[in-house]
């Protein structure tokens, strides 16, 4: 495992989380449905939580499967145990992945959270709405409307 994440990092991480926010993460991730724009950081933290949950049970599910391919099979590894031991090991990395983001979410002194590029992207968040007010072009009465390029010079059903 990479990094010194167990197979416990879902519960560590999760009690983290709670310490960081002061609630239950079943709470928190009510509040941030409530109000997904009241604490940003909350809502990103409850998504890849979420993300690092539901990594957790395809490995848990790959494992599994791995297990019982093991058990049933002869001693030789064959191709379909083949497939399943790399897919275990995807999913070991793509929890692995999604717990670094996580952690590194909870330290508010992780690299690159205070240098000035950091500082440049808070102030560059996505905005939620065009910058300008854009309305339809204003079309003369009796003008048909354009047919799209993809519809172009193809006859009317």
């Amino acid at each position: 495992m990479s990094d010194g994440i167990s197979k416990e990092v879902v519960g560590v991480l999760t009690e983290r989380i709670e310490a960081r926010f002061a609630m239950d993460v079943d709470e928190l991730k009510a509040a941030v449905a409530a109000a997904p724009t009241a604490n940003p950081e909350a809502t990103v933290v409850v998504r890849w939580h979420g993300l690092l949950v539901e990594a957790q049970l395809v490995l848990d599910r790959a494992e599994d499967d791995l297990l019982a391919a093991l058990e049933t099979g002869p001693d030789l590894v064959f191709d379909p145990t083949v497939g399943l031991a790399h897919r275990v090991s995807a999913a070991v990395t793509t929890r692995d992945g999604r717990a670094l983001v996580v952690r590194w979410l909870l330290d508010p002194d992780a690299r690159g959270k205070k240098d000035l590029a950091a500082e440049r992207l808070a102030h560059h968040r996505p905005r939620t709405g065009p910058a300008v007010q854009t309305s339809p072009p204003h079309r003369p009465a009796g003008t048909p409307a354009q047919a799209s390029a993809g519809q172009a010079g193809r006859p009317v059903r």
